[in-house]
């Protein structure tokens, strides 16, 4: 079996997809993409598959080591995505021809189902507490939430108290039915870090989130000091190499390596493998489509420190077009009770609409993030 061809697939909201198609009729897709720099990961997968067109796509380990040692430079979000879809779709390939989910290829199933949370309150949380309602309604057991706006490296406490405010109203809402993840998008630095993670303790989170940039990961060594809270980090991490240190320092407790940006299935496994020697967790990143998703899940299913999985339906940013809109079976991410079963079709276990696909395709997108300014108009962290 030779790879003969591949399509990629700009669609809204705001990502991108990825058809690898075989001499055999097999065709395998992937999730290559960062969101706001997907052209740019087009580009890149586009120069990386000239080295495997003509190949066997079987040998997956060899084609990663190609792709990330292959060229000079190597490592970084960009590079990295594009070698993630790409490995994703030949996954997805060798699944197919053997006729059996990838978990199943990787070890087998430590677990029958994963645990799943949603996203509530939008990057300026608004209205928590009815969110949270909202979910816990529709069968999530846990949620995340963005924590703050934009904050200065010392700031007011008027705004921690805003923070403390909207977390209070979640659990007046839901009470400690609902675990809720706190997301501060490394827009916190050490000083505000290190107030808000001890304030934050009292409504006993499930995890704060990236309370400070992955460039700054030395200072959670001082915050993990001031609190109890579970800290979490890593979707802005690239490959086993990026979470080597952070996991041999021991200054956290959960990683979050996302499969479209961190190397794909291959790299993603080895990176979680890795942390459970250091009896870290994990809870990949994944508010991306259900490529993305499927990858994520054939991984957990194999990994005994996964515990929850992040999931983007319904998620503020998935706008006019949301996840199972690109599947033929939506049932596959039925969730139950937070729960939602390891996909066990062939492959990644889901069924592509490619007729949706090569239709909104067409539409396109151009989506960036917000550009936000703190109030003397230099840039702030969004």
């Amino acid at each position: 079996m030779k790879i003969k061809g591949y399509t990629l697939y700009q669609v809204p909201p705001r990502w991108l997809f990825l058809k690898i198609e075989t001499d055999e009729g097999i065709i395998g897709w992937g999730e290559p993409i960062v969101e706001g720099k997907a052209a740019t990961v087009k580009t890149a997968v586009d120069e990386l598959m000239e080295a495997l067109l003509g190949k066997d796509p079987m040998n997956i380990e060899d084609h990663w080591n190609t792709m990330y040692r292959g060229g000079f430079y190597r490592g970084g979000p960009i590079l990295m995505s594009a070698i993630s879809g790409i490995d994703q779709a030949l996954w997805d390939i060798k699944g197919k021809f053997f006729n059996a989910p990838i978990h199943q290829l990787i070890g087998g199933k430590a677990r029958e189902k994963m645990r799943v949370y949603s996203w509530i309150g939008g990057d300026r949380p608004t209205d928590i507490g009815q969110a949270a309602k909202q979910a816990r309604d529709n069968g999530f057991t846990a949620v995340k939430m963005n924590g703050t706006d934009e904050l200065q490296y010392i700031d007011s406490h008027e705004k921690i108290d805003r923070v403390l405010q909207r977390v209070a109203a979640l659990r007046e809402a839901v009470g400690m039915a609902v675990d809720v993840g706190i997301d501060f998008h490394g827009r916190l630095h050490k000083p505000m870090a290190k107030v808000l993670a001890k304030e934050l303790e009292q409504f006993h989170p499930m995890f704060i989130e990236e309370p400070v940039l992955p460039e700054n990961c030395d200072a959670l060594k001082e915050i993990a000091r001031h609190t109890s809270i579970p800290i979490a980090t890593g979707e802005r991490m690239f490959s086993r190499w990026d979470f080597k240190s952070i996991l041999a320092d021991g200054i956290v407790d959960i990683i979050q390596p996302d499969l479209s940006h961190a190397g794909g299935i291959t790299e993603c496994k080895k990176i979680i493998s890795m942390a459970e020697a250091y009896d870290v967790a994990a809870a990949p990143h994944c508010p991306l489509g259900p490529i993305a998703l499927a990858a994520c899940l054939q991984v957990d299913a194999t990994c005994h420190n996964a515990f929850i999985q992040e999931q983007s339906l319904g998620i503020h940013y998935n706008t006019g077009n949301d996840m199972l809109d690109y599947l033929e079976d939506h049932s596959v991410f039925n969730y139950e009770k937070g729960f939602v079963n390891i996909p066990s079709g062939p492959g990644l276990g889901i069924r592509i609409n490619e007729a949706q696909v090569i239709k909104m395709a067409k539409v396109g997108h151009n989506w960036h993030n917000p550009l936000w300014r703190h109030e003397d108009g230099s840039v702030a962290e969004w």
